[in-house]
C-alpha cells in the first residue's frame, strides 16, 4: 500500500513539473513568433509594406498592423475560453500553437509593396490579426494548465513559468532579428528579413510534440467529472463577476504598456529618435529578456511567500518610480546607461509584475469560468495597454516635439489606475478560499488554486 502511495505521488510530482515546463516550453515558442512581428514592425516593416508614407508617418502604419494583433486578442481570448472552459484546457493549447505558428511562416513568405502594393499590407494584417487571436487563447491555458496541476504553495511559482517563456521568446525573436539585422541593408530588406519567421516551422513542430503529451488540467477533469460546467462561461463572467473583470482589466493595462512601451516603442524611439544603432538597442533588450529567464520564477517563487497581490502592486509602484529614470537614461544615448534601462526595464521591473499574474487573477474566477475569465480581462487589458501604447507614444512624442515627457505621464497615470485596481481586487486568502467554493453549493469544493 505504502508502495502504490509512493509511486502514486512521484507521478503526481512528474506531472505537474511536466505541465509547467510544457507551459514554458509553449509559450516560448508563440511569443518568439508575436515578439517577431513586433520587432520586424520597429525595424523594417514601414520600409517594406508602407514605402510610400513618409518615415514617420510609416513608423505608424507599421505600429498600426502590430496592433491588429491586440484586436485579435480578446476575440481569441473568448473563443478559446469558451471551448477551454467546456473541452478542456490542453486541446485549446495545441490549436492556439497551430494557429500562431502556421500565419508566422505565411508572414515570411508574403511579397512587399514593390510588388503586389498594398495587397501585401492587407496579407500583413490578416495574418497578424490570426497571431493575436492564437495568443488570445494561449495564455490562459498556458497559465492554467501550470497553476492547476502545481500543488498548493508552490502554484506561484509554476505559474510563473509559463510567463517567463515570454522572456524566452523575446530572447530568440530579439537574437533572430539581431543577427539579420547585422546584414548589409539592402539584403536584409530583400530576402534576410524573412528567415526568423521562416523559421518558425522547426519550433511549432518541438512546441506540438512537447504539448501533446502533457495530461489534461485536473482540475477541469475534476469539474468535468462532478458534473460543474457552465454552459455558456463568458456570460456567466459578465453577469456574476464583473468586478473580477473590470479590476483584472485597470490592474493589468499598465503592465503591458510598461512592457510593449520598452521593447517596441522605446526600440523605435532609440533608434529613429535618439540615432541609437538598432542592432545595440536589441542587445539590451536581449539582455534584460534573459536576465527575466531568472527573475520571472525567482519571483514566482518569492510570491508563493509574500502573496501575489502584495508583489504586484511592490511592481506597480516600481513601475511609476522608473518611468522617468528610463527615459533619462535612454536620453544620454551614452551606451552603458541605454544598456541598463532595458535590463531593468525588461529584466527587474517587469518580472516583478508579470510572474504573480497567473495565480493573482486566476484566483478571481471559480474553475468552470476560470478560462473564460482570466482570457477575456488579460486580453482586454493587452489592446488598451500594448495594442494602442506604441502608436499612443509615438503620437505623444510628437506633439512634445520629441521629447519623451507626455510619454512618461501616461505611464504614470496608467500607474496610478492600476494601483487602484489592484487595490480592490481579492486579496490571495481571501481569493485562495474563493477558489475551494463551487459555483454550485451542492456539489463537492472546487480544487483549490
Amino acid at each position: 500500500m505504502s508502495e502504490s502511495l509512493s509511486t502514486a505521488g512521484r507521478s503526481g510530482r512528474k506531472h505537474y513539473r511536466i505541465a509547467g515546463l510544457a507551459s514554458m516550453a509553449g509559450t516560448t515558442i508563440e511569443w518568439y513568433d508575436f515578439f517577431l512581428y513586433g520587432t520586424a514592425a520597429a525595424l523594417v516593416f514601414n520600409k517594406l509594406f508602407f514605402p510610400a508614407l513618409d518615415p514617420i508617418t510609416g513608423v505608424l502604419a507599421a505600429f498600426a498592423t502590430y496592433a491588429v494583433g491586440f484586436i485579435g486578442r480578446p476575440l481569441g481570448g473568448i473563443v478559446f475560453g469558451h471551448f477551454g472552459d467546456r473541452i478542456g484546457r490542453k486541446s485549446m493549447l495545441l490549436l492556439t500553437l497551430l494557429m500562431m505558428g502556421i500565419p508566422t511562416i505565411a508572414i515570411g513568405l508574403i511579397p512587399t509593396y514593390e510588388q503586389i502594393g498594398y495587397w501585401a499590407a492587407l496579407l500583413l494584417v490578416l495574418m497578424r490579426f490570426l497571431q493575436g487571436m492564437a495568443v488570445g487563447g494561449e495564455w490562459g491555458g498556458a497559465v492554467l494548465m501550470a497553476v492547476e496541476h502545481a500543488p498548493e504553495g508552490k502554484k506561484g511559482f509554476y505559474g510563473s513559468l509559463p510567463q517567463t517563456g515570454v522572456g524566452a521568446g523575446l530572447v530568440l525573436a530579439s537574437l533572430a532579428m539581431g543577427a539579420v539585422a547585422a546584414l548589409p541593408e539592402e539584403q536584409m530588406l530583400s530576402w534576410g528579413w524573412r528567415l526568423p519567421f521562416l523559421a518558425s516551422v522547426v519550433l511549432l513542430g518541438i512546441g506540438w510534440l512537447i504539448r501533446v503529451k502533457v495530461a489534461e488540467s485536473p482540475d477541469f477533469e475534476k469539474m468535468k467529472h462532478q458534473g460543474r460546467q457552465v454552459r455558456l462561461p463568458l456570460l456567466e463572467v459578465l453577469r456574476n463577476h464583473p468586478r473580477a473583470t473590470l479590476t483584472i482589466i485597470g490592474a493589468r493595462t499598465a503592465e503591458n504598456a510598461w512592457f510593449y512601451m520598452a521593447v517596441t516603442f522605446a526600440l523605435a524611439y532609440a533608434a529613429n529618435q535618439l540615432q541609437i544603432p538598432r542592432a545595440e538597442v536589441l542587445h539590451a533588450i536581449t539582455a534584460g529578456a534573459a536576465l527575466s529567464l531568472l527573475t520571472m520564477p525567482f519571483c514566482g517563487w518569492l510570491s508563493d511567500k509574500v502573496g501575489q497581490k502584495r508583489l504586484y502592486f511592490t511592481g506597480l509602484l516600481l513601475l511609476c518610480a522608473f518611468v522617468y529614470p528610463f527615459f533619462t537614461m535612454l536620453g544620454t544615448r551614452e551606451p552603458l546607461l541605454v544598456w541598463w534601462a532595458m535590463v531593468l526595464a525588461v529584466g527587474v521591473v517587469f518580472p516583478i509584475l508579470y510572474a504573480p499574474e497567473s495565480l493573482l487573477f486566476a484566483r478571481q474566477f471559480p474553475a468552470e469560468i476560470r478560462y473564460s475569465g482570466i482570457s477575456l480581462s488579460v486580453q482586454l487589458a493587452g489592446v488598451l495597454g500594448g495594442g494602442f501604447a506604441p502608436m499612443i507614444a509615438t503620437s505623444l512624442l510628437g506633439a512634445a516635439d520629441g521629447s519623451p515627457r507626455y510619454v512618461i505621464f501616461y505611464l504614470v497615470g496608467m500607474g496610478i489606475v492600476a494601483l487602484f485596481c489592484t487595490s480592490l481586487m481579492q486579496g490571495d486568502r481571501a481569493a485562495a478560499s474563493n477558489m475551494s467554493m463551487s459555483r454550485r453549493p451542492a456539489t463537492p469544493a472546487l480544487e483549490t488554486l
